[in-house]
């Protein structure tokens, strides 16, 4: 990972014009209990429920529920619920791609799945960051980095993806692997943290 996307951003200028939700999306600080941010939260939660509920719906039923709630879901894409998400309108999955049980992705920004892409049951993926200063938690802001996945990738159950992590095409992530930082393409890391072998 590049020395600059560990770089936390600023603080908003006072005459900065964006929502809260624009700079979210922006990857900037912002503050999660604003009413535009909470009333997408609950929709997603609202979503979710009838998602979560889906598992003995067919495969076609559920993935027309993914499709209502994700931002992209490719042809032969599924999870098997139960599944989390914080909006839902940021994931976006390939052609084929499958989640297991009980996946987490905290997706206050963008994450990318690439087609192909199998990831075991209970596997976090984390683009929620907060700010290393107590200062600046205090006031309320956050911030988020995305996480991309390529082609072809296994990551094995209970594995756990950072913010801001990218895995390159055909990489393989051990179970229980904390990926802590990028993966080459045909890679196979394991470990807490996670490391190529």
């Amino acid at each position: 990972m590049s020395p600059s996307a560990r770089r936390e951003p600023g603080l908003p200028a006072a005459d900065d014009p964006r929502s809260e939700m624009q700079r979210m999306l922006a990857g900037d600080l912002y503050r999660a209990s604003d009413p535009e941010i909470q009333a997408a939260e609950r929709a997603c939660f609202t979503w979710l429920a009838r998602f979560n509920a889906s598992l003995t719906l067919s495969r076609a039923e559920r993935r027309a529920l993914l499709a209502e709630g994700l931002g992209t879901v490719g042809e032969r894409t599924g999870i098997r619920p139960p599944f989390h998400c914080d909006y839902g309108f940021n994931i976006h999955l390939g052609t084929g791609v499958f989640l297991n049980f009980d996946c987490v992705i905290l997706d206050v920004v963008a994450v990318h799945i690439g087609d192909g892409t199998e990831i075991g049951p209970g596997t976090h993926i984390y683009t929620a960051e907060h700010p290393r200063d107590a200062e600046v938690r205090r006031l309320g802001l956050e911030y988020g980095r995305p996480v991309n996945i390529g082609r072809n990738v296994w990551i094995g159950g209970k594995a756990i993806l950072l913010p801001g992590i990218t895995i390159g095409d055909n990489a393989v992530i051990g179970a229980g692997a904390v990926v802590t930082r990028d993966v080459p393409a045909g890679a196979t890391a394991v470990g807490n943290p996670a490391r190529v072998r």
